[in-house]
């Protein structure tokens, strides 16, 4: 699914494209997503300019002088600005909201499971947002905040680092990278990590979370960029889907198990 990077590539590449620019209409060819788009949004929207394209984790951010449009991409969802006159829409283009300038930008998503969603008032005091944990590209987000969130956990580090209320956007492709690069073992648990190794894990996150949106995030098999462009950091992943391949740094096998019903890539000799 995609996760912070390929969220961040995504705002960036449509926010030029929309902020300053006025909602001309919403077509809403399928409203069942993963909660019911409101009937009646297309004509709240109506006439309304777009005043900023922000990201809160994994969700995305129109803000209105009236309220806030929230886009979560789900499983396999994608929005990319497409130019008038918009060719005809795709299987699983649900949603097109069409601007003034004959501009559209076009919600795909196969599975249904993402959403759109029309928030009145503080968007951060949404229940999709309000407990979210920092984010891990700003201020708040170091080792000492990871070291005092987990003396009390005893379930694994990867665990940690992918809990959203703890940090957000370390999605499972991610938390493998940074577990690798910092040569932390993503079974050990959380209480066992020093404060010094959690120093280095979250320079670790922060460094593959960087470098994942400096290359237009990670595709794997359905995402796209606001422009339609696959994301190429899967061309540099060191441990994640390469399971009985040689270690980078060592040559060991890489290993593959589940943690928490998710798999887990890493070297058993170069992490501890």
């Amino acid at each position: 699914m995609p996760e912070l990077p390929e969220v961040e590539t995504t705002r960036r590449g449509i926010a030029a494209g929309l902020v300053g620019q006025r909602v001309a209409g919403l077509a809403v060819r399928e409203p069942r997503l993963r909660w019911p788009i409101d009937p009646e949004l297309g004509r709240i929207l109506r006439g309304q300019p777009i005043l900023g394209v922000e990201r809160r984790a994994k969700y995305l951010l129109l803000e209105f002088p009236h309220g806030t449009v929230l886009f979560h991409l789900g499983m396999s969802g994608s929005l990319r600005l497409v130019d008038p006159p918009p060719p005809a829409p795709r299987p699983h283009d649900h949603v097109d909201l069409e601007l003034a300038n004959g501009t559209c930008l076009r919600y795909h998503d196969p599975r249904r499971f993402g959403c759109l969603l029309w928030i009145e008032g503080d968007a951060g005091a949404h229940p999709l947002l309000r407990h979210l944990g920092p984010e891990p590209l700003e201020a708040g987000f170091d080792g000492a905040h990871l070291y005092r969130a987990s003396r009390v956990r005893r379930s694994s580090v990867k665990q940690l680092i992918m809990d959203g209320q703890v940090v957000v956007g370390v999605g499972n492709i991610y938390a493998s990278e940074a577990l690798f690069l910092a040569r932390v073992d993503p079974r050990r648990r959380a209480n066992r990590v020093s404060l010094a190794r959690y120093g280095a894990l979250a320079d670790a996150v922060r460094e593959v979370l960087g470098l994942a949106i400096a290359q237009g995030g990670t595709t794997l098999r359905d995402y796209v960029n606001g422009r339609g462009v696959p994301g190429y950091f899967a061309q540099q992943l060191s441990v994640y889907g390469r399971a009985g391949a040689p270690c980078p740094a060592c040559g060991a096998p890489i290993r593959q198990l589940r943690i928490a019903q998710r798999s887990t890539f890493f070297c058993a000799h170069c992490q501890r």
